[in-house]
């Protein structure tokens, strides 16, 4: 399973945001902590020096739920402390691979 989330970052975090989110950054960090995680790939759009993408991997469904109950109060505040980074956050959804 893979979850997509777009970010539109400040101009004025975009080091930061690129640390923070990418495959060495904070959220890394606290993913390797759960079992079933498969990494991330941190993507910046070609037509917006701002627009980001993260697909976070995991085994499964499972993995990621259990990840997400486990450590549910480490989530929420990296979450919080890095929300100042962006403008928006979407989650664009979850991905199963196919073949």
């Amino acid at each position: 399973m893979q979850i997509v989330w777009e970010f539109i970052v400040r101009e004025e975090s975009l080091e930061e945001f690129q640390a923070a989110y990418g495959p060495q950054g904070s959220w890394v960090e606290l993913f390797k902590r759960a079992e079933g995680y498969l990494g991330t790939v941190l993507l910046r759009s070609d037509q917006s020096a701002n627009k980001f993408l993260t697909i976070d991997r995991w085994e499964g469904e499972v993995s990621y739920k259990r990840f997400r109950h486990q450590f549910a109060a480490e989530y929420a505040e990296l979450d919080a402390r890095l929300e100042r980074l962006t403008v928006s956050e979407t989650r664009i959804g979850a991905f199963e691979q196919l073949g």
